[in-house]
């Protein structure tokens, strides 16, 4: 019986949504812009990068057509002469967001058909029926921030008040979220967590998507680092996804990452973490040697958005995107007969776009595995047609939001 491993280059956009513009993102193109900066040097950075994109590995198998398809432009650095040797293609999204949870249950099988809550950006920006019971509730005497905020920026603002007052730093962006940023050490793990939890029961009226814990640790604002220990807490899906219909045949979910936060805890039998894209790999290509036969490996690699998208980092994404692509064959190499490994992304985070949310953009779908044979699978109208393709290699019923490329 085969496997699958689908990988989600979070924030990995290619560009070309049609309804880009009611978002405010038209002409908005994460993989383009991005090699178009490196193109005229605008991607260098000593002692980390320097000359065009150079992704050879996700080119040969169908990046760079990928790309020209979503956007009707060449991608440059991307120059592939040959045939793809994958499925290759791009999805849009049809949810009503471009937030992670949409994204991703989408690409799951389930669409976020509703508008999600959001805060506004103004200071405060939590409203007083929010906060006032949270703290109560949590025996605090009063939180900081209380807008919208850079999580690492609010931390080096904040972290110094937080740790002589014992406030929780609370903060939210553009995407349906709460986060909640303590010192580990100072204000304690559990108790951040348990705070977490109770800030998500007072934030279901608001249909707030997900609050998340973000700790961190260091003595000063220079050294103030966020740890590894972050937590989302999700509101559930509306309806059964990929992993609980896997898990309902008998099948493990393996998630990596904070794909188990990000579906609820729900549907996911084994959970795999890690500090960072090269951590991740390594607990994906660990997650492929206990999976067996039918079995799916859900991987999140989130530095692509958390530490260059949403910080408009360009050479930093760069080189992410390069670095990836370099341990790319380890992961092709470990694959057996049968086993399906899928690339794609739930989201844009251009970082030459204003501001620093996401952006509204078509997804690569790039699908590989012995004895694949290369060729298009074109524009797929939903990210579900993901899953569903997962769902059809995996021999189960194919759900009724999407429909399978394989």
């Amino acid at each position: 019986m085969p496997r699958a491993i689908l990988c989600v280059l979070d924030s990995f956009g290619i560009g070309g949504a049609a309804d880009a513009a009611a978002f405010g993102d038209a002409g908005s193109d994460t993989l383009g812009h991005i090699a178009e900066s490196c193109a005229r040097g605008e991607g260098d950075r000593e002692g980390l990068r320097s000359g065009p994109l150079c992704v050879p590995n996700m080119d040969r198998l169908g990046l760079g057509a990928a790309g020209r398809l979503s956007t009707g432009k060449d991608v440059p650095g991307l120059d592939f002469a040959g045939a793809p040797e994958a499925l290759w293609g791009f999805a849009a999204e049809i949810s009503n967001g471009k937030d992670t949870p949409s994204g991703h249950w989408e690409i799951a099988g389930v669409p976020v058909r509703f508008d999600w809550g959001y805060f506004p950006d103004t200071v405060p920006t939590f409203p007083p029926e929010l906060i006032d019971p949270i703290c109560e509730a949590a025996e605090l005497d009063g939180v900081l921030g209380n807008k919208h905020a850079s999580g690492t920026q609010i931390i080096a603002e904040l972290g110094d008040e937080h740790v002589r007052t014992g406030k929780p730093i609370f903060y939210t962006s553009a995407d349906s979220v709460i986060q909640i940023a303590a010192h580990e050490e100072h204000f304690g793990l559990d108790r951040l967590l348990k705070l977490c939890e109770t800030t998500r029961e007072f934030a279901d009226p608001y249909n707030i998507g997900r609050v998340i814990a973000r700790p961190f640790l260091g003595d000063s604002a220079q050294t103030y680092e966020r740890t590894p220990n972050r937590r989302d807490y999700s509101v559930l899906p509306p309806e059964p996804t990929l992993l609980d219909r896997l898990t309902e045949a008998g099948r493990t979910v393996i998630g990596v990452g904070k794909i188990s936060d990000i579906f609820a805890h729900q549907g996911v039998a084994k959970v795999l973490k890690g500090a960072g894209n090269d951590q991740l790999f390594d607990r994906t290509l660990e997650a492929m040697e206990m999976a067996e036969d039918g079995d799916l490996i859900f991987s999140n690699f989130i530095d692509f958005d958390s530490l260059y998208g949403h910080r408009r980092d360009v050479p930093g994404y760069a080189a992410a995107l390069e670095h990836f692509d370099r341990r790319l064959p380890e992961m092709i190499s470990t694959l057996k007969d049968g086993d399906l490994l899928v690339l794609t992304a739930d989201h844009g985070c251009d970082p030459t776009w204003a501001g620093t949310d996401h952006t509204r953009e078509h997804v690569p779908v790039i699908a590989t595995g012995p004895g694949v044979m290369g060729r298009s699978i074109g524009g797929r109208k939903t990210y579900a047609d993901i899953g569903e393709s997962i769902a059809d290699h995996l021999g189960i019923a194919i759900g009724p939001h999407g429909s399978s490329f394989l």
